[in-house]
């Protein structure tokens, strides 16, 4: 088993398409299959039902693909661990953030971040609460700005601030 063959059974469940994976991935179609294919004798299970259109994980390929999302993100950080130590930080940050709170909340960072870290290249997509935690689970986003708890499996939450809800309600309302 290898980082290689856990990056290309990461990208075909992220693109749900052996060709789109193994252009993301910058390898031949067939180089990319048989990699998988190997992996999946090593195992000794099939991790995608090739015979679904778009090509789907199987129920054991779901958590085969959960683990090497993991071992490959943890990975990633012995690189920036490097880095950081070196006093580089660098690189995109890919950031989610639900509409209810863009207007109020990136202003009150954006400058500030933008001049201590010039080497970091910010993406921000306004997102739906779903959408982030699929694209986090995923590692299409390295952060998400959301509200909660969600309580979601493998998403570490950290409370930024707390913000009153407040009601407005006419002078004879029994409120």
């Amino acid at each position: 088993m290898t980082l290689t063959q856990l990056r290309y059974i990461v990208s075909v469940d992220t693109f749900r398409h052996f060709g789109l994976a193994a252009e993301k991935t910058f390898v031949s179609q067939p180089t990319l299959s048989i990699q998988i294919q190997k992996l999946e004798e090593f195992l000794g299970i099939l991790i995608f039902d090739r015979s679904k259109q778009p090509v789907e994980p199987t129920e054991i390929g779901k958590k085969v693909i959960l683990q090497a999302r993991l071992i490959l993100q943890e990975t990633a950080k012995i690189s920036e661990l490097v880095k950081q130590n070196k006093g580089v930080i660098e690189g995109e940050f890919r950031l989610g953030i639900i509409p209810t709170v863009t207007s109020s909340l990136l202003p009150r960072f954006l400058k500030k971040f933008s001049s201590k870290y010039k080497g970091v290249q910010l993406n921000i997509e306004e997102l739906q609460t779903e959408q982030i935690i699929e694209m986090l689970k995923k590692d299409k986003l390295d952060a998400g700005i959301l509200s909660t708890p969600l309580q979601e499996f493998g998403i570490m939450e950290e409370v930024l601030y707390q913000e009153p809800f407040v009601a407005y309600v006419p002078l004879n309302h029994r409120l």
